[in-house]
């Protein structure tokens, strides 16, 4: 059993596809003449997250609204996300200032950890712990999701606190950036996507994995 569970590792392979999109990346956009100078701003609406009263239980739920924290990608690898460990209810939303955002929109924890990225594959909505991204159309999750991740520690070093550090949605709209060209964008997408398909069927692959591994641990603890 061990042996069937273990035999389809997808991590490596999603990795290597990482590698592929940093290079794809580069080859675009070292090149000045595919870009133009700007700010972070200009890719898209930056997104500021909130939490409703966790004094109020019935605003949780696990079949709700989507609202994910930084700790539901912590360690976890997942490029793509759908929703956290914890749902929230319609009040709950409309109690709080967090903002539901569309498929496509490029996850960004601005502390606690500052600067990891994922995607959102559903509307989602998130806690304070993210500035998060609704690209542009005609700029992609693509190039926004790697220009973030390429500049994660440019935009870790505008990240300021006392407690623990942070990056304020203000701060990272102002945060220097490259604007693709729409040319060099849409061509950008359109070697990117597929390599993202094929990195989101790989992370649903080793859900169902972690799912049977645990089903069979289970099994055999009950014997």
């Amino acid at each position: 059993m061990k042996n069937i569970i273990y035999c389809h590792d997808f991590s490596p392979i999603n990795d290597n596809l990482e590698a592929q999109l940093s290079g794809v990346y580069h080859r675009f956009f070292d090149d000045p003449g595919n870009s133009a100078p700007g700010l972070i701003s200009d890719l898209g609406e930056v997104v500021g997250g909130a939490t409703p009263s966790t004094d109020n239980p019935e605003y949780f739920c696990t079949d709700g609204i989507a609202w994910i924290s930084p700790k539901d990608l912590t360690g976890t690898g997942l490029k793509f996300i759908y929703r956290g460990e914890l749902c929230i209810t319609e009040s709950a939303y409309n109690s709080c200032s967090t903002k539901l955002m569309p498929a496509g929109t490029v996850l960004f924890t601005s502390r606690a950890p500052v600067g990891t990225v994922a995607i959102a594959i559903n509307d989602i909505c998130t806690n304070q712990g993210f500035k998060s991204v609704i690209p542009k159309g005609e700029i992609g999750t693509a190039f926004v999701y790697c220009f973030l991740k390429e500049n994660k520690q440019l935009i870790e070093s505008h990240a300021s606190g006392t407690t623990f550090m942070e990056v304020s949605g203000n701060v990272l709209k102002s945060i220097p950036a490259i604007v693709p060209k729409p040319e060099a964008a849409s061509r950008f997408t359109a070697i990117c996507m597929p390599l993202f398909e094929e990195q989101r069927q790989n992370e649903l692959e080793i859900g169902k994995l972690q799912e049977l591994r645990q089903t069979l641990i289970s099994s055999i603890s009950s014997r």
